[in-house]
């Protein structure tokens, strides 16, 4: 079977995408593995009259829609991606091939934190990351940094919106002077040690502790993670990155492959929930676009032949 555009990738940019191509009357099949990022986050926030809906009803209700519009969903992972002449055959286990005209990966990226004893388990609830998406939920409650990267100093300002009351956890050694006569500047307290583990009571982040022993009391832990984009089907097809590895796309969402397109947290790392909803939007329409220019051409090879035949 032959799909006029396959999304790789079913979360909000994605179904997005596949809501808009579906009410175009576009034949469309989204392939979703079932791993949204934010799966361990209770609510989702920013989001223009959605705002704290559990995620997953988010994703619910954008299946409906989709499905509404006649649009395909399956839940499976796409391990291998051919580009041929008229299109992709995309290769998913247990399934047969699927074709498709055009290709949108939505894929996002994942969160690598530090290798801290129980941190995992509390991510989402009061270890987060997001100070847009979770400092209203924990304004105004003791608050820590964790200073795992030379750009937690900023982001501790950022934090430092949400609570009076903040303390940054400094490695020992790495601070400099400017950095912290501006943390002081804004009653940044600053510890400096090694985080050994989690504190956590009554199922309740407490604080943490240092290796040498000390507890550093906090209500919520906000920790700078690396992000790490899901490209490897993108990168295996020869899509172009820009100068920090993410794949390169223009504003509409296309790579440098022509008939891949690219949305969401896969080639944006700061995309929220609502912006990569426009931004599968916007795919949706560009790819619209180009799939009509080649109808249009078909029509016209077709007619050209319907004519030298009858001639």
């Amino acid at each position: 079977m032959t799909y006029d555009v396959a999304v790789i990738g079913g979360g909000a940019a994605g179904l997005s995408a596949a809501l808009v191509l579906s009410r175009a009357r576009r034949k469309v099949l989204v392939v979703d593995a079932g791993m949204p990022r934010n799966a361990p986050a209770a609510h989702m926030h920013g989001y223009l009259s959605r705002d704290g809906t559990p995620p997953m009803e988010l994703l619910a209700a954008g299946r409906r829609e989709v499905r509404g519009y006649g649009g395909e969903i399956i839940a499976g992972t796409v391990t291998a991606v051919t580009p041929g002449r008229d299109g992709f055959s995309l290769v998913l286990a247990g399934e047969g091939p699927i074709r498709a005209r055009q290709l949108l990966v939505t894929t996002g990226l994942r969160d690598e934190l530090p290798d801290l004893p129980g941190l995992r388990d509390r991510w989402g609830r009061d270890v987060l990351h997001c100070p847009y998406c979770h400092g209203h939920e924990v304004r105004d409650r003791r608050l820590g940094v964790l200073g795992v990267t030379p750009a937690a100093v900023r982001y501790a300002q950022i934090v430092r919106q949400w609570t009076d009351d903040l303390v940054y956890l400094s490695p020992p050694g790495t601070l400099a002077a400017a950095q912290r006569t501006r943390l002081a500047a804004r009653g940044i307290e600053v510890v400096e040690g090694t985080v050994e583990r989690l504190v956590v009571a009554d199922d309740r982040l407490r604080g943490v502790r240092l290796d040498d022993g000390r507890d550093v009391p906090c209500d919520a832990l906000f920790v700078p993670p690396r992000f790490v984009p899901n490209n490897r089907l993108l990168v295996g097809l020869g899509c172009a990155t820009d100068g920090d590895g993410w794949i390169a796309t223009d504003a509409t969402g296309r790579t440098s492959v022509p008939g891949v397109w690219a949305a969401g947290n896969v080639t944006d790392p700061r995309a929220q929930v609502i912006t990569a909803a426009g931004a599968g939007s916007a795919a949706a329409v560009a790819i619209n676009a180009d799939l009509v220019d080649q109808d249009v051409d078909n029509a016209v090879r077709a007619a050209a032949t319907i004519g030298a035949v009858t001639s």
